[in-house]
C-alpha cells in the first residue's frame, strides 16, 4: 500500500494512514497524498461516506514528523523532494487565502460529506487534529488523544485552539492545550470526544456499520445536514436558522426529497439518485 491507501467498498471510501513504522507519523508525502485523496472523495459523487483510520495497531497518527515536516514548517531546512516542494506550495497557497496565515497542514480539508474516525491507536498532535475533523468518532480502549506541541515550543495550528474548546469542556480542553498532557480513550469517551469504544478485532466493522447506514439515507440531505451543522459553528441563532433554511430549501426542491416520501408510503426502499 501507499503511505495513504483508498479503498473504495460500494459508496463507502476507507482511507488508510500507511506508516505504521513512524506511528503513521505525517511526512510531506503522507500529508499530501492524503489532502489529494480527500480532494477525491469530496469530487467523487458515488461516494457517500468515509472512514478514516490508521495502519498496526499502535498508533492512529502521532502527527507531523518530527524530523520531515518540523524543521520545514520552522524553515530550520529548504525542500529536498517534489513532496517536500509542493507541501509546502500547498501552505503558501492556504495562506494567501487567509489574508497571509500559514495553513497547518491537511487537517482543515473538508470533503464535504460525513468523514468517521476508527482510531486504531494513539492520536497525537496533528493526528488527534485529524480526529477533531472528522464528524463521527470510534476509538480502540488503549488509544490515547494529545496536543503536546506546547510541550516543545510549537503552536497546534491544526484546528486545535478553534476546534476543540466546541468538541469538550471548556476546562478540559484548555489543560489539554496548555499542559500537553494526553487523555486515555475512556476519559475522551467520557467528555464526547469520542462516540464508542470498540475491542481493536471490530473496530472497522463498527465504522463500517455506522458508514453504511448513513450511505443508505438520501445522499444530498445528509451532506446539507452535515454541512449545514458546520457552516452554523459559532453564530448568531437568527443568522444560523437563516443559513440552515438555504440547506434545506436545496435539499427539498430535489429529485430525492420526492423518492423518500414516496417510497416510505409505498412501503419500499428509497432509490436515491443523488439530484
Amino acid at each position: 500500500m501507499a503511505v495513504v491507501d483508498l479503498e473504495i467498498r460500494d459508496s463507502i471510501a476507507v482511507i488508510t494512514l500507511n506508516r505504521p513504522e513512524r506511528l503513521n507519523a505525517m511526512d510531506a508525502e503522507m500529508a499530501v497524498r492524503l489532502i489529494d485523496v480527500f480532494e477525491h472523495v469530496r469530487a467523487a459523487d458515488e461516494l457517500r461516506v468515509a472512514i478514516l483510520t490508521g495502519a498496526g495497531t499502535k498508533a492512529f497518527c502521532a502527527g507531523g514528523d518530527l524530523d520531515a515536516v518540523i524543521p520545514l514548517m520552522t524553515g530550520a531546512r529548504a525542500p529536498e523532494t517534489e513532496w517536500e516542494r509542493r507541501w509546502l506550495d500547498i501552505r503558501e497557497s492556504d495562506g494567501r487565502k487567509s489574508g497571509g496565515r500559514k495553513s497547518g497542514g491537511p487537517f482543515k480539508t473538508d470533503i464535504g460529506k460525513p468523514l468517521i474516525a476508527a482510531v486504531n491507536g494513539h492520536a497525537v498532535a496533528g493526528g488527534m487534529e485529524l480526529v477533531m475533523n472528522c464528524d463521527i468518532r470510534v476509538a480502540v480502549p488503549h488509544a490515547t488523544f494529545g496536543i503536546p506541541e506546547v510541550k516543545v515550543g510549537l503552536f497546534p495550528g491544526g484546528g486545535s485552539t478553534v476546534r476543540l474548546r466546541d468538541q469538550i469542556p471548556f476546562a478540559h480542553a484548555m489543560h489539554m492545550l496548555l499542559t500537553g498532557e494526553a487523555i486515555s480513550a475512556e476519559e475522551a469517551r467520557a467528555y464526547g470526544f469520542v462516540n464508542s469504544l470498540v475491542d481493536p478485532a471490530l473496530l472497522m466493522d463498527e465504522a463500517m456499520r455506522i458508514a453504511s447506514r448513513i450511505a443508505a439515507n438520501g445522499p444530498l440531505a445528509v451532506q446539507a445536514v452535515r454541512n449545514s451543522v458546520r457552516a452554523t459553528l459559532g453564530l448568531p441563532e437568527t443568522e444560523a436558522l437563516a443559513v440552515e433554511t438555504e440547506f434545506s430549501a436545496r435539499v427539498h426542491a430535489t429529485d430525492d426529497a420526492v423518492e423518500g416520501p414516496r417510497a416510505f408510503l409505498e412501503k419500499r426502499p428509497p432509490v436515491f439518485r443523488g439530484r
